[in-house]
Order: structure tokens, then sequence, then C-alpha cells
């Protein structure tokens, strides 16, 4: 069973892999082009308390993670955040950043914080049709997980 934070970031109908330690997700807000969240499946609460195992899998997820980015979007660079202030399990908001701005079925998402921190305050208004379509559009691209 998964853990409350990912249960409430949006599983199963946001999920686009899970791997044994980590599960990605599309992040429901969508500051720029294709924002996820990399959560930890252990029910840690720090970053000291999640395991060596989920460590050591980290760079696995992480580099399915951004070839999935990097084919669908172009991304510039990237960034992943460690905010936990709401959600109390271990997770990064994976936000992918663009000196110029990606457009996708009809919408326009901007990068209003370029090239300094991310503006979470703005993001893309994403219809639900069209945030369906981002999430088959990557998880297409996600490479096989066992």
């Amino acid at each position: 069973m998964p853990n409350e934070t990912i249960q409430k970031l949006g599983y199963p109908q946001n999920v686009l892999a899970e791997y044994p330690h980590w599960t990605v997700l599309l992040r429901g807000v969508q500051n720029t082009a294709g924002c996820l969240v990399l959560a930890c499946n252990e029910e840690a609460e720090t970053l000291p308390a999640v395991s060596a195992a989920a460590f050591a899998e980290l760079p696995t997820v992480t580099r399915d993670l951004e070839g999935v980015l990097r084919a669908a979007f172009s991304f510039d660079k990237i960034n992943y955040l460690l905010l936990m202030m709401v959600d109390k399990h271990v997770h990064f908001h994976v936000l992918p950043r663009y000196a110029t701005s990606r457009s996708f079925e009809g919408v326009e998402f901007r990068d209003a914080g370029w090239p300094r921190a991310p503006a979470l305050g703005e993001s893309a208004q994403v219809p639900e049709d069209v945030f369906r379509k981002l999430h088959a559009h990557l998880k297409e691209r996600w490479p096989a997980t066992t």
C-alpha cells in the first residue's frame, strides 16, 4: 500500500512509473511542462531515514525521468525540490526548467522564474483532458521498470 503522501499526490491515476523504492507521478500543478513528483515508497519522513537501498536506486530512477523529460520537452535544466512542508513523507518536486516556453495540446507553459529559482506561485492552467494527455505522453516514453 502506497504511503499517505503518494496517495494524496494522485495515486494511482497520476503514476508514471513504480520502482521498488520510488514512485514517479505527474504533478497536479504544472509550473513548467512536465513537472513530476518523485516519492519515496518508504514511511521515511526525513532524508536521513531513507534506506540505503532507496538511495542506491535513485540514480536509475532519475536517469529514467530525466531521459523521458528530455525526450518529451528538451528541458534546459532540472530542479529537484525537497520541500515536505505539507506532505510528510520524503518526496521531491521535479521541475524541468526552460529558457523559452513550451506548448502541449494548445497549452503554453512558461517558466516564469527562469533563470532564477522556480516561480512556484505561477503555473499553466491545464484542463483535465490535456493533463491526461500529458500523462499518456510521458508514460508512453517511460522505460520498462521491474
